[in-house]
């Protein structure tokens, strides 16, 4: 059994990174995934794939599967800079404007 731990990125209904801080311990899949005949549906007999543990820091993630023998990759986070205006929001709505303010 593999897992992968790794820091997730911002979902795209975020504008910040506040909760994209910590680290994940996820298994990766020891079977294929089946299409139900029936339904249509992909499924999967690995019950492993749907656990994600999420830890405050990388060092708790590996010395937890140090503990428990799981073999992991760390995949180590792309760097991000900040985009910050110099007016921030309140800049759409100030009183004085040098433009013509149209939507």
């Amino acid at each position: 059994m593999r897992a992968r731990i790794y820091q997730p990125a911002k979902t795209a209904m975020q504008s910040g990174t506040a909760k994209a801080k910590g680290w994940v311990l996820e298994f990766a899949p020891a079977t294929a995934r089946e299409v139900d005949p029936l339904m249509g549906w992909t499924s999967s007999d690995d019950m492993d794939s749907q656990v994600r543990l999420r830890f405050d820091s990388r060092q708790a993630a590996e010395e937890y599967a140090t503990a428990r023998g799981i073999a992991f990759d760390v995949v180590d986070p792309h760097a991000r800079r900040a985009n910050i205006r110099p007016g921030g929001y309140g800049e759409n709505f100030a009183t004085n404007r040098k433009g013509v303010w149209t939507h």
